[in-house]
C-alpha cells in the first residue's frame, strides 16, 4: 500500500513539473519602430504634464513586471537599420545593414521564430501600420539580398503559408516592366482573400482560412495613416490586433504566435516631429491594450513582449535647461507632412500664393502658435522669413503646373514647437541607444537585464516550444 501510494505521489509531481514547464501557447510579440528609452519616457511624461503635474503617468506596457535593456548593433555597425535589426528580432541571428532576413553573404537564409512556430503547426500573424512588405514585418517571413526589394519581398508573403497579414498595403505591387501578375494576384492564388478596412473584414473573415487586411483607402506612401492625421475610417494598428485575435482563435487549440509593429514611430521621429511621435506611441500603447485584454483572460496560457528594434532621433528630453514643457504638444494638431500637404491644397484651390496672414491662421489652428503657445519675437521672425524663402513677397499668379514647396515652412514650425517642448533631437537618422524590453506571462521573467536582441527570438523560441 505504502509503495503504491509513493507510486502516486511520484506521478502526481511527475505531472505537476511538466505542467509548470509548460510554454506559452498564445505568443504576441511587439516592436516599436524606432522607440528608444526616451521615446517612452516621454509619452509618460507628456501624460502627466498634460494633467498639470510633475512626474509620470505609466503606459499599460510599462506597468508589465519584466523590464531589460537591449543592444541593437549590426553585424557591420554599432547604428543598425530596421532591416538587420528585424532579422535579428525575427531570428536572432545578426546581419549587415539593408540585408533582410539572410546572413551577411546575402544568400543564407535566417528563419525566423515566425516561420519556426508555423511549421509546428501554431496559426501566425504578422502585422504593422506601414506595409507589409516593409523592413521590420518582411524580415518574419522574407529572404533578400536587399531591404528595397519590396515586390519579391511581398511575393514570399505567399510563400510563407501564414494565417494572417495586416498592414497599409503592398509597397510596390508590380514591376516595372509589369513582367509578373503583381503581388496582389499571388497572393490570391496563395489561397489569400484579401480585404479592405475593418469592416470589410468582420464580413469576410469566417468564409476564408487565409486572409490579409489592408487600409480601406492606401496613401501614397502605402502606411497608415498618423494617429494625429487618423479619420474616423482609417485603418488602425489596434483594429489589425483585433482581427488577428479574431483570427487566430478561429481554432484555438493550435496556439499562435503574433507580430504587431508601430511602424509609424520610427517615420515620426525620422521627421523629428514631436506632435506626430507622441500620438504614434500612444496608438502603439492602444494595440498593446488589445493583446493585454487577451492576456487576462488567458494568463497561465499567454506571454507578450513588447521591444524595439532601434531608437531614431536622437530624442533628448531637455532642450538645455532643467525642464520641459511637454503639455504643449497637445496643441499640434497634424503632422508636418499633413500640415504641408494642407497649406499645398490651399494654395491649388485659390489658384494663387498663400499670403502671410493666411499662413499665420493655419499656424495657429494646427500648432497653436500665437494663441496657446507663446512665440518669441525671433521665432514668430524666424517663420516669417521661411514664408517669404518658400512663397516669395507676397500674392501672384499660380503659374499651371507650379508645385508649392512649403516643407520648409512646415519644418520650422515643428522646430518651433520642439522648442516650446524644450525637447531636442540629435538626427534624422537612427541612433545605436538601449531600447527597452518589457514582458508579461508565461515565460515573460526571463527578459531581464542588459541583453543583445537576438536573444530575444531565442528566449521566445525555447519558452514557446518552436
Amino acid at each position: 500500500m505504502k509503495r503504491k501510494v509513493t507510486l502516486i505521489m511520484a506521478m502526481m509531481l511527475l505531472v505537476f513539473t511538466a505542467s509548470a514547464k509548460k510554454g506559452p501557447k498564445y505568443v504576441f510579440y511587439f516592436i516599436g519602430d524606432g522607440m528608444g528609452t526616451n521615446q517612452v519616457m516621454g509619452v509618460q511624461y507628456y501624460l502627466q504634464d498634460i494633467e498639470g503635474q510633475y512626474g509620470y503617468k505609466p503606459l499599460c506596457f510599462t506597468q508589465f513586471p519584466y523590464t531589460g535593456l537591449v543592444v541593437t548593433y549590426s553585424a557591420n555597425s554599432d547604428v543598425t537599420d530596421s532591416s538587420a535589426a528585424g532579422t535579428a528580432l525575427a531570428g536572432g541571428q545578426k546581419t549587415d545593414n539593408n540585408v533582410l532576413g539572410v546572413l551577411p553573404d546575402r544568400e543564407t537564409r535566417v528563419e525566423s521564430i515566425a516561420e519556426m512556430a508555423h511549421k509546428k503547426g501554431k496559426r501566425v500573424a504578422i502585422g504593422t501600420s506601414v506595409c507589409i512588405d516593409h523592413a521590420t514585418p518582411g524580415c518574419f517571413y522574407g529572404h533578400r539580398p536587399h531591404r528595397n526589394q519590396y515586390h519579391e519581398i511581398a511575393a514570399q508573403l505567399g510563400e510563407s503559408g501564414f494565417d494572417f497579414f495586416g498592414g497599409a498595403d503592398f509597397h510596390s505591387p508590380y514591376t516595372k516592366d509589369n513582367s509578373d501578375e503583381g503581388n496582389y494576384v499571388q497572393a490570391e492564388k496563395a489561397g489569400y482573400t484579401i480585404v479592405h478596412g475593418y469592416d470589410e473584414y468582420k464580413q469576410k473573415a469566417q468564409s476564408t482560412n487565409k486572409i490579409i487586411l489592408f487600409d480601406k483607402e492606401p496613401n501614397s506612401d502605402h502606411y497608415l495613416s498618423y494617429a494625429i492625421d487618423r479619420k474616423e475610417d482609417d485603418l488602425k494598428l489596434s483594429e489589425i490586433t483585433e482581427a488577428a485575435i479574431d483570427f487566430m482563435m478561429k481554432d484555438p487549440q493550435k496556439g499562435f504566435f503574433m507580430m504587431m509593429e508601430g511602424g509609424r514611430i520610427d517615420q515620426a521621429c525620422h521627421n523629428n516631429d514631436p506632435g506626430a511621435y507622441i500620438q504614434e506611441m500612444l496608438d502603439f500603447d492602444e494595440a498593446i491594450k488589445v493583446a493585454y485584454n487577451f492576456y487576462l483572460k488567458h494568463k497561465k496560457e499567454t506571454l507578450i513582449v513588447i521591444t524595439a528594434d532601434h531608437e531614431t532621433g536622437g530624442l533628448g528630453l531637455t532642450a538645455g535647461d532643467y525642464k520641459t514643457n511637454l503639455k504643449v504638444l497637445q496643441n499640434q494638431k497634424m503632422s508636418k507632412g499633413a500640415f504641408s500637404a494642407h497649406l499645398e491644397k490651399m494654395g491649388r484651390e485659390i489658384g494663387d500664393i498663400l499670403t502671410w496672414d493666411e499662413v499665420q491662421q493655419e499656424l495657429k489652428k494646427y500648432f497653436g502658435f500665437w494663441d496657446t503657445v507663446e512665440l518669441t519675437d525671433k521665432q514668430t521672425d524666424r517663420l516669417k522669413t521661411v514664408y517669404v524663402e518658400t512663397f516669395g513677397m507676397g500674392p501672384g499668379a499660380l503659374k499651371e503646373g507650379e508645385y508649392f514647396k512649403v516643407d520648409n515652412l512646415t519644418n520650422e514650425a515643428a522646430r518651433i514647437m520642439t522648442e516650446a517642448a524644450q525637447i531636442s533631437w540629435a538626427a534624422g537618422c537612427h541612433s545605436g541607444s538601449y531600447v527597452p524590453v518589457f514582458a508579461i506571462g508565461a515565460g515573460a521573467e526571463q527578459f531581464t537585464g542588459q541583453m543583445d536582441n537576438t536573444e530575444i527570438p531565442m528566449k521566445i523560441k525555447k519558452l514557446a516550444g518552436y
